[in-house]
Formats: C-alpha cells, structure tokens, sequence
C-alpha cells in the first residue's frame, strides 16, 4: 500500500531526513483531527509517544495528576496498574510519562514488534478510556486526599503527586525557576506550575480534575509520534479501526499566547526554605534572565545553544568568571533554557547575597557590552558548535533510545506549528552556517539585540529563611485541626469511612480474568544466550589494552584506567576532586579555557572519573580505578592524546585561585545534589557503615564526599598549600604507567591506526610504582540522619548477604523486579504515597532498601522488615511468574550503543565476570519458580539484620522518629 493512500490519513508531506538518516511523514488524521509524524529507518528500537498540549490555568499540578492517573486502569485494560504490569512483562527500552510546563507526553519504545504493538494498545486506551472517569479513588491516590484514621487522630494530606512536589519544592533551584516564569510568563501557561505546588495542589476538585482530561485528551489536540523499522500502513491502519475512527474533530482551545514583553525589566525577591540550623549568608540566588525568540526560529535556537557555552556554561566563559571573579557566589551557572514557546537566556549565582544584586546586574552587562565590543573568543564559537556537532551526529544518549529524544524534540516544535515536527532534526547545515558567522560579528549581534537591547526580562532574587518549611507545616496542620473542629460528627465519620474506603480499594487484588488481559510476550520471547563480551588481551609498550572490536562508525572510545586501589580511604575525596580539576586548570600550553574550547574542537568529549569494579568471585577484592575517557575521530586521536598528555603532566594544581574557585563550586553543586538525590545519597551512606564499596561511593559523591570538599574549602583560606600537595601527590602516584590498562572500543583498522600514538603516550608516561596492599577500613555503624528543609524523607536499609554465608544467583535480580513492582510499589507508594521506591542485590553481597520523596519514615522501616514474611508467602501462578523472568530480562537485555558494549564488556573484565557467570544467572532467571524466591527469605532477613540504616530529609520528621538514630545532624553541615 501507498504510503500517501493509507485509509483514514491524508499525507501532509514526506520530508528526508538526512541528517539523521530517515524518512520523515506527517499525516492528519481525517476524522478526528488527530496529528501522526512518522520517522521510518532501520533501527529496530521503535518508539511510539502520544502527546498533548495541557496548558494549565493554575498550579493545581492538574495535568501532572492526569498524567499519573490515567494510567491507573482502562476500559480495555482495567487492572489498578497497567503501567506496572508492563513493566513485569515487557522487553520495553523505555516506558513512562512525562509533564511539560505545556505538554504531556507518554513514549514507550521497544526492539520487539509484538511488545511494541501491546505498548502502544495500553496506552492508547490508557488516555482515551481511562479509569478516572469512573473511580475518584485514582484521583485521590495519585492525586491528594484527606487521610483520618480515627476520630481521635489528626487530619493529613497524602498522594503520590503532592508528595513528589514536596520533594521538588525542597529544591531552591526549583523555587528560583518557578518564579522566574511567573514573572516572565504573567499571561499564559508558563507562570503555572503544571507539576503541582503542594500548597495549592489540595485546591483541586475531582470535578475540575475531570473537566481538565476532558477538554484536553481528545484526539484533536493530539500529536501522535512513531519511530523506526515497522510497517507504517499496517500500524497506521490499526491504529484508525482501535482508536482514532471512533471520535470525530472537535475544537480544542489549548493556544498558547505569546507574551509581548515588557517595556523594563522586572526586579522581583522572594523566599526559601532553609533548615533551621542552616546560615541565611552567603546563602541566596541572583538571577538574571532575558526571554529570547521562539523556539520556532531554527537558526536562532542553535546560535543561542553555541552562547551557552560561550557565555556562562564553558570554563571561564566571560560572564561566569567575572562574576566569579568579583566574588559573587561560589557558583554561576545557567544558559539557554529552549523547552518553551519562548526560550530564555539566563545567569544564576548561586550561595550569594542579596546585597549584591545591582553589582550582579552590573557586572553581566558591562561583560556582555565587553565581548559585544572586543568579539567573542572564535575558538570557544567553534568548540561550542563541534561539540554540538559530534553529539548530533554520535546521536549517543546513553540509556535512552535515540529515537525517544528525537521524538521529544519533535513535540518541542510541533505542538506551536503543525508542519514544524522536523524542524530540530536536521541540524548540518545550520551547524555549517554558524561556523562561517564566527568572526564576522553575527554573534556578537545577537548578544546585543537580545541580551543587552532587549528589556523582556526579569532580576530575580530568592533569600534563604530559616524556619519557613516548618512555619509553612505548623500552618497547615493548624489548618488542618481548624478544618476537621469544623465538621460535624456526620462528617468526620465520613472522613474515616473514605479513608478506609481508598486503602480497600488500594489492597483488593484486581480480577483474575483482567489480569489476564494485559498482554504480554512468552518466554519464546526472550533472548536464551547472554551477550557476549568482546575482549581482546593485548598488549602496547607492556601496558595491557583490552580491545573491544564494534563498529563504531569512525570514532573510537578510548578509557585509560589507572589503579588507585592502594590510595588511602581518607585521602579517595581528593581522588573525587581530581576529576574536577583535571582539565579545568592551566597547563603548560593553555589556559583553562583555551584547554576547554582546544577538547570541544578536537574530540567529543574528555571525561574524568572515580569508579570501583566489584570482584565477581571474592566479595573482598575489586578494581578501583581512576579514569580518562576519550571520544574522539580516528582523525584526531593523535591531537587527543596530546592533549591528555598535556592535563596529566602540567596542569599548574599549584594555580591556588582557580582551585579555589573549583572547590568552592564542587561544594556548592553538592549542596544542592544531596537533597535532590537523597536516595542514592542515603543508600551509600548506609551501605558505608560496613562496606567498603559503600565508602568509596560515599568519599567520591555523597556526604564523606561533601564533608571533605567543605574542609577543602576552608583549608584553601586558611592553608592551600595542603589541598595543592595532596593532589600533587595523588596525581604523582596514580597517573603512571605500572598502574595503566587501556579499554579501546573500535573497529579493528582503526585501532590499528591508533596504536602507534597510544605507545608514544604509554613511553611518556613516568612509570611509577605498582598499587600493592589493602586498603584499611574499619566498619562503623553510624546510623544518621540527616536534616534539611525538605517535606519528604529518602530511608534507606542495608545490609550484606555474602557476610551471612549466602551467595549470590540471579534469582535475586529477579526478586528485585517482584519487590519493586509488587509488594515495595504497594506498601511505600501504593498506600503509603511515596513517589517511589527501589532495591539492590549485589554481587559481592551489598544490598540496600530506599524510599523516594516519602511521607513517611517508620511506617516505611517497618515495610522493608516486611519483606522476609512477603517471601515466604509468596504466591505466583506460572503467568505471573513468566511476567515477572520477562520484565527482569528486559532490564538485562537493554539495546547497548557501541561505548556501551565496550564499557560492559570492560566492567567484565575488571570484575573477573565471565560470559559463563552471566549465562548462569540469566538460567536461574529464566528457570526460576515461586519456591526459589521463597527460598530467599532468610537471606533478606540477614541483610535486614544488620541493621544498617540512613535517612536524608525532612527535620521535623526525623526528630520525631529520633529513637531510630544514634546520630542527628544538618545535612549540609
């Protein structure tokens, strides 16, 4: 069949896509209106999203809740949790939901056609036939309700969505962004925040929650988008008869108004919560944000990506260190924010002062009519454009399918013009055309008309207030007492019936027979044989380098692991810091952002990191590794290397100033990463208490790591002779030929190509000594808990299986799936309203528990200590079973880009993992049954008795629950 004489469709146009290798086709749907792009190529990880334009008219968070919501349940498929039961029996790549300021957005993708095509029915009829239209007792879940257990109780609020806005609100950047639109945006959507403010999120009414979905999830305001090697008739056509013929085109009013601007800027201050054991100075956001186009305008939205970089985001671009320089914050950051109609350009200074404002505003323009003035540095243009340039053309988004991010950018375009879904993919000729605009003032223009010219902005200013949160949680459980004193006997009856009504609809199992119709993929499915690892032993100037042959399309992926495993514990912060030094400091031959721009023009990237590979046989061994990590053309790699030579061998560490300025930065990004990231902040914390692993990731990017970059911060004020000496050391002992392995990921030709200009760097490198011995590390069981100014809390529990006489098996990935999916997700989000919850078995015996944005901090201790008896009731009928071998093989056999494939395979090889190990473990995935999991009750019971517990969060919370810690104290101490 024609692909313009698809039944139901008329085909708008066919556009190639060059760029990205693909065909393009835009389709409308005849009958309902409905909006279909197509990319066909030949990748098999297919995607399909559908979207709609939801501007909300408040900060209800009432798209966010539908967006939870709908996939609570449907016509087709009624069980409580269809999302989750894809995820039990999918070999999904990707699945889940997204709130946009403007748009929601549901993508799923797959590399199975069967998978794909179950995927797409759910959630067709998740957002058309959805299950909240007839069970409030979704909105309230997923949503907000009152909770009274008894009359004697206290009045609360709970929901999963107003519990993760409480989280999000704990974020001093989110408070800072979220009034920046409203000052910016005072007419239209973006001055609401679509995601809930939890102080307004109770205002919303089932009925104004239904009036929204209503209005908005219709086919007419839909924009429908597909990706990759599929029929597009068949999937076309299918789509009509399901979904699409069944409506007719209505009129949807979802515009989104331009803002004309403003004849001055705004100059605006508000507030933030800080602990009350926090210190208000030194503690505010500057901010300083101009509204910049739209995001229509092509040219202008990757011009402004380049003066991202050139700007503010590059070491030492211009307008960051200068306010560096002045002593404004301990960290500028900011940039082009394009996720909008109307894109901004902004600069933040964080850990500032109020006072300092008219300075702030004074010192970013005089910078800007400077560069407009003197022109911009064309190696920082160019550095800005290649690396864009490279990262488009790698298309490498990690775990993400390109095709996901393709479709996202997609939907940035399509939903403000109907014939504009591609516009952001074909990137070339525009990156051509601003390398012939360096030097010819076209930037520099740009900055004048829109940064300095143009008076459509906002200087927004937030100061830190101590006590706000727990002024803001007496307020409303004042509220609260005040609202229940006011109902009658009547009502407060009916308050504790609802409440008890929602947990029995929450624990009732769903019916056997709609069970049964989430579809799902047999074992015939799955891939039986692990994939192998691609590692070659050989050899270059007696260094070992492991070769991981892919085709990589030209580039080549080198990593250069040097052995840091005789380093001491204490001294591993100093290891963490190195990677923020290393290629952000002056050398010999440039400066540091002649070496950042001299990186960005020659490879696609040179990264540092701290990594520890855990053995696979012995729970006491493991590979801890410092690392450089090349992503360069085989044109470049000599280039490359010379610049990797040129960080290892002259950076000036001694440069006290700019080290200072890295330290103070690194502190100040930790801050904010603690809370945001409490999870994995307190399941490393608490694995710490007795696992050396746990201790280097806690040393490298958690609360030792912060507590040491705080003293760094000191000592570069008091004496910054010691920090420089001690890196100097490191550097000295780690980064030396005894201690190098090389991982290179190519083809074959090209390493070859490459192994004359690696042995010159090996032979340059001093040869130094060999790491021998262990590291000392003495187990303490510190129990804590942290406080900041947040509403949630982030429990975890640890515990390791190995120091109690079990060994591992796959059976334990697949427990991990079950807890996660069943008994976690309905005791910790389900019924308690957390936002979320997870688990890790490892191999050498490591394992933990951890909550996300939880309301709740005993209630949740007492979940995890539930899980042996979950264990060993566990019931599981051979489907349940099956799904439950499908969703953990879809997490095993996640579609790998090339580095990806030479980074597993390097990971093997570090751990001493075989390719006979790991087809052992997908065996006893794939062949376990109900009583293999029971079996695992007494080892979960061990890893829970060793009592390993951290919390990150709420104040008030956790001196209320004090009894559970031997330690208390502020989080950013």
């Amino acid at each position: 069949m024609s692909i313009a004489t698809i039944k139901g469709y008329e085909l708008i146009r066919e556009q190639n896509l060059a760029d990205i290798g693909s065909t393009g086709y835009l389709f409308r749907h005849i009958k309902s209106g409905a909006r279909v792009c197509v990319i066909s190529n030949e990748d098999d990880n297919k995607v399909f999203c559908i979207g709609f334009k939801t501007a909300p008219k408040d900060s209800t968070g009432v798209p966010h809740i539908i967006e939870h919501s709908v996939l609570c349940g449907s016509d087709k498929f009624p069980v409580k949790d269809p999302f989750i039961e894809l995820v039990k029996g999918s070999l999904n790549t990707f699945l889940n939901a997204i709130t946009y300021p403007d748009k929601t957005v549901y993508p799923v993708a797959s590399y199975n056609d069967k998978d794909y095509e179950n995927l797409m029915d759910v959630y067709l009829d998740a957002v058309f036939h959805p299950n909240i239209l007839k069970y409030p007792e979704i909105f309230k879940q997923e949503g907000w309700h009152y909770e009274l257990e008894s009359e004697d109780a206290p009045l609360t609020i709970n929901g999963v969505v107003y519990s993760e806005m409480k989280g999000a609100y704990s974020s001093a950047e989110e408070i800072l962004q979220n009034r920046i639109m409203q000052e910016l945006f005072p007419g239209n959507c973006y001055s609401k925040d679509s995601g809930g403010n939890p102080q307004v999120i109770p205002q919303l009414s089932y009925e104004n929650f239904l009036k929204f979905y209503k209005e908005n999830y219709h086919p007419s305001n839909s924009y429908i988008y597909m990706y990759g090697d599929m029929d597009i008739a068949e999937r076309l056509q299918w789509m009509d008869e399901n979904y699409l013929a069944e409506y007719d085109v209505a009129e949807v009013t979802s515009h989104i108004p331009m803002e004309v601007g403003f004849d001055q800027m705004k100059d605006v201050t508000g507030f933030y919560p800080i602990a009350s054991d926090e210190e208000e100075e030194d503690n505010s956001y500057l901010s300083y944000t101009k509204v910049v186009g739209t995001i229509l305008d092509k040219t202008l939205f990757q011009a402004f990506d380049v003066l991202d970089y050139a700007l503010v985001s590059a070491p030492g671009a211009p307008v960051r260190q200068a306010l560096i320089d002045a002593g404004i914050g301990e960290d500028v950051y900011g940039g082009f924010d394009s996720g909008m109609l109307q894109p901004t350009f902004g600069f933040v200074a964080k850990n500032a002062n109020g006072c300092q404002k008219e300075e702030f505003v004074q010192i970013i323009e005089d910078t800007l009519r400077k560069v407009v003035a003197e022109g911009l540095n064309p190696n920082a243009l160019l550095g800005a454009i290649n690396s864009q340039e490279f990262r488009f053309r790698e298309a490498d988004y990690g775990q993400f399918p390109k095709g996901l991010l393709y479709g996202l950018q997609s939907m940035d375009t399509w939903i403000f013009d109907e014939d504009e879904p591609f516009l952001h993919l074909e990137c070339l000729e525009t990156f051509a055309f601003l390398k012939e605009q360096i030097g010819t003032g076209y930037f520099e223009g740009l900055i004048q008309k829109y940064l300095l010219d143009n008076t459509y902005g906002a200087v927004v200013t937030i100061e830190p207030k101590k006590g706000l949160l727990i002024q803001q949680e007496e307020e409303l459980a004042k509220a609260l007492e005040e609202y229940k004193n006011s109902l009658s006997p009547e009502e407060i009856q009916k308050l504790i019936q609802d409440t008890k009504a929602l947990k029995a609809y929450q624990e009732a199992p769903d019916a056997e027979e709609d069970q049964k119709k989430i579809p799902m993929l047999t074992k015939a499915d799955l891939k039986k044989e692990a994939m192998p690892f691609v590692n070659e032993e050989l050899q270059v100037a007696d260094v070992p380098v492991i070769f991981h042959e892919i085709p990589t399309n030209g580039i080549d992926y080198i990593n250069l692991l040097f052995d840091a495993g005789d380093v001491a514990l204490e001294d591993i912060p100093y290891l963490g810091l190195l990677r923020g030094v290393l290629g952000l400091m002056d050398t010999k031959s440039y400066t540091y952002n002649e070496l950042a721009n001299a990186i960005n023009i020659h490879t696609g990237g040179l990264g540092v990191s701290f990594s520890v590979y855990p053995n696979a046989k012995d729970s006491e061994k493991m590979a801890v590794k410092m690392e450089l990590r090349l992503r360069v053309l085989d044109s470049q790699v000599e280039k490359a290397f010379e610049l990797v030579d040129e960080i290892l061998h002259t950076t000036k560490i001694n440069d006290t100033k700019r080290l200072a300025e890295i330290i103070a930065q690194t502190k100040s990004r930790l801050q904010s990463s603690l809370s945001g990231n409490g999870n994995i902040v307190a399941a490393m914390r608490a694995m710490s208490y007795s696992s050396i692993y746990g201790a280097y990731q806690d040393a490298t990017g958690g609360i030792a790591y912060y507590n040491t970059v705080s003293q760094m911060d000191a000592l570069m004020k008091e004496d910054a002779s010691v920090v420089v000496e001690k890196l100097q050391s490191l550097l000295a002992k780690v980064f030396v030929r005894s201690r190098l392995i090389v991982g290179f990921t190519s083809e074959a030709a090209n390493y070859n190509q490459a192994k004359a200009t690696l042995e010159a760097f090996i032979s340059n490198l001093p040869e130094g000594t060999k790491a021998e011995g262990t590291v000392t590390y003495v187990a303490e069981q510190k129990n804590e808990g942290f406080t900041d100014a947040s509403g949630i809390a982030y429990v975890a529990c640890s515990g390791n299986y190995r120091k109690h006489g079990y060994d591992y098996s796959g059976t334990l990935r697949l427990m991990r799936m079950i807890l996660s999916y069943d008994y976690l997700w309905q005791m910790i989000r389900v019924l308690g309203g957390a936002y979320g919850c997870s688990s890790m078995f490892g191999r050498t015996g490591e394992s933990y528990f951890v909550s996300y944005r939880d309301p709740n901090l005993g209630k949740t201790i007492e979940t995890y200590h539930g899980v042996p008896e979950y264990l060993r009731t566990f019931q599981a009928d051979e489907r349940d079973m099956t799904k439950y071998i499908i969703g953990t093989f879809g997490a095993l056999d996640t579609p790998l880009t090339p580095e990806g494939k030479g980074s597993r395979a390097m990971a093997a090889y570090l751990q001493d993992l075989t390719l006979a190990d790991v087809q052992k473990e997908r065996d006893e995935i794939l062949n376990a049954t109900v009583e293999d999991i029971r079996g695992l009750a007494p080892m979960v019971e061990a890893i829970l008795s060793d009592g390993n517990l951290c919390v990150v969060g709420n104040e008030s919370m956790i001196h209320k629950e004090k009894d559970y810690f031997k330690n208390i104290c502020k989080l950013n101490a």
